[in-house]
């Protein structure tokens, strides 16, 4: 009888849950969603938005409920409605064809982003060919790449494709980065860009944004002593992607969930120490239905590990001020 008196425990013993932070929204994302709200409050519904405002479908379909209608291109959008862009950015010919209409239309681009925008615009006007390391197909991408005339900029998206970039030492050169990259595998990218490309010029700061660097720290901060970290986030949001990137890189299983219920529980056998986070479009509410879903299977002991306060806050577009 005493010796099943070990698998008891191991059956009722808490599980340590560590919860990292910051972790979950981030300003430009509380911004894009304060946008379309504000819209529908002064436009009365429906308020369309051109693309995903951000890459959560909780977000989202909260949004939708209150009478945002989602699309992906502008004519979709019919003469006369409100329309608001995206937290990615969009390229430039998106708001001038709008304006080109006579759209009511709001940038909810986030303000880190639009400053990649203007980054390479100044870097085409001063005669060089940008390198821009970003993820295809990503809507952060294509708005950035579409800020500058075609032929201006060139994707690179690995280490591999630095060494089959085809210009010489003599071309005059300017890389930027998409925000929302694993920072590890971006320094290694411009790293390799640097070293083929003496004379390429690169940003004052880096790209990345501080929210996405910060998620990274706080994963790195208690990934080593995890078992298992599961990862609240959307397949198609590039930053937590990007997290669960980190935890396996570290040597830690993981996983992204975009709600309780993909939680399977055979997860969490032989699991004494959970880690927990949320990509940058993850509303805090996900994260307690999380720890809720967890404390069903298991009986809990949490706790929350700070690498860093965040206070960033970006202001509202003055047509939401008046």
């Amino acid at each position: 009888m005493n010796a099943s008196l070990p698998d008891v425990a191991a059956q009722t013993a808490p599980l340590r849950l560590l919860i990292a932070a910051p972790r979950g929204f981030c300003a430009g994302v509380d911004r894009a969603i304060e946008i379309v709200e504000r819209a529908l409050q002064r436009f009365g519904a429906p308020v369309y938005v051109r693309h995903e405002i951000v890459h959560n479908r909780f977000v989202v379909d909260g949004l939708k409920a209150k009478g945002a209608i989602f699309v992906e291109e502008l004519d979709q959008v019919p003469d006369g409605a409100p329309v608001v862009f995206s937290a990615h950015g969009v390229p430039k010919v998106v708001p001038q064809d709008a304006t080109a209409r006579g759209l009511d239309w709001l940038d909810a681009t986030c303000p880190l982003v639009s400053k990649v925008h203007r980054q390479a615009e100044r870097q085409v006007e001063a005669g060089r060919h940008i390198l821009f390391v970003g993820h295809k197909g990503h809507p952060e991408v294509i708005g950035t790449m579409g800020q500058v005339p075609e032929g201006t900029i060139t994707l690179v998206e690995t280490v591999n494709d630095v060494a089959k970039l085809p210009f010489g030492t003599d071309k005059p050169l300017a890389f930027l980065t998409q925000t929302t990259l694993s920072v590890d595998d971006t320094a290694e990218i411009v790293a390799a860009l640097r070293a083929k490309f003496p004379q390429i010029t690169g940003p004052k700061a880096e790209d990345i944004c501080y929210a996405t660097s910060n998620r990274q720290e706080a994963v790195k901060a208690i990934a080593a002593e995890c078992d298992l970290l599961l990862v609240i986030g959307a397949p198609n949001s590039s930053n937590s992607l990007r997290l669960v990137e980190v935890a396996e890189r570290m040597g830690t299983r993981s996983r992204l969930i975009q709600r309780a219920n993909e939680i399977d529980p055979e997860w969490l056998d032989g699991v004494n120490t959970l880690g927990l986070t949320a990509g940058a479009s993850a509303p805090e509410v996900l994260v307690r239905e999380v720890v809720a879903k967890i404390g069903e299977l298991r009986p809990v002991s949490e706790e929350t590990v700070t690498t860093a306060e965040e206070k960033m806050v970006f202001k509202l577009p003055r047509q939401l001020l008046d």
